[in-house]
């Protein structure tokens, strides 16, 4: 593994999971604030490990792999957390609507990334490469995810509600992405099934 600039804060993003998570934990009122601001700090090394990889020449097998690995942790933390939090339950629209939605994130996730691993075991990786979609998909659950922890009304605007409507538009988008990653494998899928 080679330790460049962009390694170095995919791995920072992995490890301020359990800081986030402890952060959100704290009974204090300086806690929802911090673990916001975490949350937004993993955030933007996710898009500044792209950027930097790219402009620095600094792309490697270890971040490819690292690099949406740590996404996916940070994220499912997150939700996870929100779906679990009295709190939360007490102030979404709907309980249920709102489980449902986590775990379709949850489960595209799990299916896109089987089906990256299955496309690349057949040296077809290419045809499952990130969609605008997808990254819609991903620039809505960041908005949301810091929107839903911090909870409290900011200038008189309900940032709960919003980023609780942001993240049904995150999962609309979500269910979007997984269906044209699965259309462009279908071919591949469809042979390898029947043995052809």
């Amino acid at each position: 593994m080679r330790w460049n600039t962009p390694n170095v804060l995919t791995l920072l993003r992995i490890v301020l999971i359990p800081v986030f998570i402890l952060a959100y934990y704290l009974p204090y009122s300086w806690a929802r604030p911090v673990a916001t601001v975490l949350f937004i700090l993993a955030a933007l090394t996710d898009w500044l490990d792209g950027y930097l990889a790219r402009r620095l020449n600094q792309m490697s097998a270890f971040g490819a792999f690292l690099d949406p690995v740590a996404d996916k942790l940070m994220v499912v933390s997150a939700l996870v957390l929100l779906a679990t939090d009295p709190r939360i339950q007490a102030q979404v629209i709907s309980v249920r609507l709102f489980t449902l939605v986590v775990i379709i994130i949850i489960g595209r996730e799990i299916t896109v990334s089987a089906l990256r691993e299955w496309m690349a075991e057949l040296g077809r990786r290419a045809r499952v490469a990130v969609s605008i979609v997808g990254k819609l998909k991903t620039i809505g659950q960041m908005v949301a995810i810091p929107f839903m922890i911090y909870r409290q009304p900011l200038w008189g605007a309900p940032v709960f509600l919003i980023g609780e409507l942001l993240l049904y538009l995150a999962a609309a988008l979500t269910l979007w992405s997984m269906v044209v990653y699965l259309k462009a494998a279908w071919p591949t899928l469809s042979r390898s099934v029947d043995g052809r």
